[in-house]
């Protein structure tokens, strides 16, 4: 299963008539050249070009891999790429992250992969972290030297690479050695929060707040 999680920290804009009522949110997740990846009031990730409008009326206006501008309901905004997980040091010492769910029960974690921001999808069905090789170049991980393999997915098998992460951190958890799948191309929009990481820490959900805690 190919699962959803791409680059960036969340950046939100709760948009002004006619969507006032419904308050939906803009979330910056990701960039690539001349464009960037929102979601919009929880909606599944929407790649938009410079120029493109989505489906909800945004436009993207210009992007330049560290914010994008949008406009919305005749209102434009910057929204610069920010942190998104509220975090504090438990009792005892243990790292933790807390993670806010969407609407659609997503649970968005933002951090840093080898010291570059990034927005990550937590995915307890992806073995590794996931990502695009455009997104490794990005993160400057030199997939090219890591180990080849493939993945069946619902159009094929896509080839891939299997890397370790130098590091990788999330809220308060700063994990080192982590493996990833790194897959051919940039059909992966976002990045995977896989279990190579999410075994390593406690998962407590309560209703729409995930608390993760360090086991090692």
């Amino acid at each position: 299963m190919l699962g959803w999680a791409a680059l960036g920290a969340v950046a939100a804009l709760v948009l002004p008539a006619p969507y006032a009522n419904a308050q939906p949110r803009i979330d910056v997740v990701g960039f690539f050249p001349e464009g960037a990846i929102l979601v919009i009031d929880g909606s599944p990730p929407r790649t938009l070009r410079v120029g493109q409008v989505s489906p909800e009326g945004v436009r993207l206006v210009a992007a330049d891999g560290r914010e994008a501008v949008v406009e919305a309901g005749g209102r434009r905004q910057s929204l610069p790429l920010g942190q998104a997980i509220a975090t504090q040091r438990p009792t005892g010492g243990r790292q933790q992250a807390i993670l806010q769910g969407d609407r659609q029960g997503h649970f968005w974690a933002s951090g840093e992969i080898n010291g570059a921001s990034v927005r990550m999808l937590v995915d307890t069905g992806a073995t590794l972290i996931t990502l695009s090789a455009g997104m490794a170049r990005r993160l400057g991980v030199n997939y090219l030297s890591g180990t080849p393999t493939q993945t069946s997915t619902a159009n094929g098998l896509v080839r891939g690479w299997k890397v370790t992460l130098a590091q990788v951190r999330v809220g308060d958890i700063t994990l080192h050695g982590i493996e990833a799948a790194v897959h051919e191309g940039d059909n992966l929009p976002i990045i995977l929060l896989g279990m190579s990481f999410l075994n390593r820490v406690e998962m407590q959900r309560d209703g729409d707040r995930m608390t993760l805690l360090r086991r090692f």
